[in-house]
């Protein structure tokens, strides 16, 4: 086996259109947190727009969607830029910027090195997430799954 990757897709409905007053709060420190990803350990891939920034533009799953799509090295290299780095205030912050899920809105999968999920197997995870609770398929971080071809922790 080549080894495999983690990728990971999180949704959000914004309580306003990126560009309004209420989510200056985040999209002001958006290129810095993307920066921020791109130079973490461990760090693989993200989605990026057509101007080859960020994502907030696409809208692959409604337009009042937001979608960050990613994939890292391991569980571990996702877990500490997510909860170890100034990306963690951010995610402190959400409510304010972000409505409430009413459904999953992370799944976590394992990939092959070198495949980068497309929007639309990402979308099937986190919908088999939605439908089937935590599995090695999709899974959470308070439910993971260990990388294929490993022992369970």
């Amino acid at each position: 086996m080549r080894g495999m990757h983690l990728a990971q897709l999180n949704i959000a409905t914004p309580v306003a259109p990126p560009g309004s007053p209420e989510l200056e709060g985040f999209m002001s420190r958006l290129e810095e947190i993307n920066a921020l990803a791109d130079r973490s350990p461990g760090f693989v891939w993200r989605l990026v727009g057509d101007d080859g920034d960020d994502a907030t533009g696409l809208r692959p799953y409604g337009p009042d969607v937001m979608v960050n799509l990613s994939v890292w090295e391991s569980l571990e290299s996702l877990r500490e830029f997510t909860y170890r780095t100034g990306h963690l205030e951010l995610m402190r912050s959400r409510r304010q910027w972000f409505k409430a899920a009413d459904g999953p809105y992370l799944a976590m999968w394992w990939v092959p090195a070198g495949h980068i999920p497309s929007v639309v197997e990402a979308g099937e995870r986190l919908e088999h997430l939605r439908v089937h609770g935590p599995t090695p398929e999709a899974f959470t971080f308070r439910a993971p799954f260990p990388r294929p071809g490993t022992l369970a922790a």
